[in-house]
């Protein structure tokens, strides 16, 4: 079978819903959640950056079945290549948001976001559905938890501070805006 008969073969069966869209729509919920909590930090990476990342992913997932349905199936077979070459592409990305400063690193958080949801999305798109529900929960109930701890309601802009003078910040605000 080529690719489009696959292709046209689950578009007829109704697996269309449970292959293609349920999995871009737990991508896309659970990164837009996380990107909505990084923006309203005033992060550089936002809502965009997370489900373009997320959503892209779970499409390499989704790729990636059908490859394996037009090799025969084959457990044999060379299927994985393209989900291996998102790890390093995926962190190449966060490695752009680190900075380094005089006494300080930031954005580490928003990276690691920046991977678990690329994962989050290879794990969705690759039909792990439930399992992909289960860590889209908890990535978005730990980073707005670790927020509400700091004192920072994440679900309303917040307005960041680079705190580059030393006498204008004091260390109860560094320790919430790190």
């Amino acid at each position: 079978m080529t690719p489009f008969e696959i292709e046209l073969q689950v578009f007829q069966s109704g697996d269309f819903w449970y292959k293609i869209i349920l999995p871009l729509a737990i991508a896309l919920f659970f990164s837009f959640l996380i990107g909505l909590e990084r923006q309203n930090i005033g992060k550089s990476a936002g809502i965009s950056a997370h489900i373009l990342i997320a959503v892209s992913t779970a499409f390499i997932g989704i790729i990636q079945l059908y490859m394996f349905e037009h090799q025969g199936g084959d457990s044999a077979a060379d299927n994985q290549r393209l989900i291996a070459q998102v790890l390093p592409g995926v962190g190449f990305i966060g490695a752009g948001v680190i900075m380094k400063g005089q006494k300080n690193i930031i954005g580490l958080t928003t990276a690691a976001t920046i991977w678990a949801t690329a994962m989050m999305g290879l794990v969705a798109g690759s039909g792990y559905i439930f399992t992909s529900l289960i860590f889209g929960t908890f990535l978005v109930s730990f980073i707005y938890l670790r927020d509400m701890k700091r004192g920072i309601n994440p679900f309303i802009p917040h307005v960041h501070h680079d705190f580059n003078d030393e006498e204008d910040a004091n260390d109860d605000d560094i320790k919430r805006h790190a």
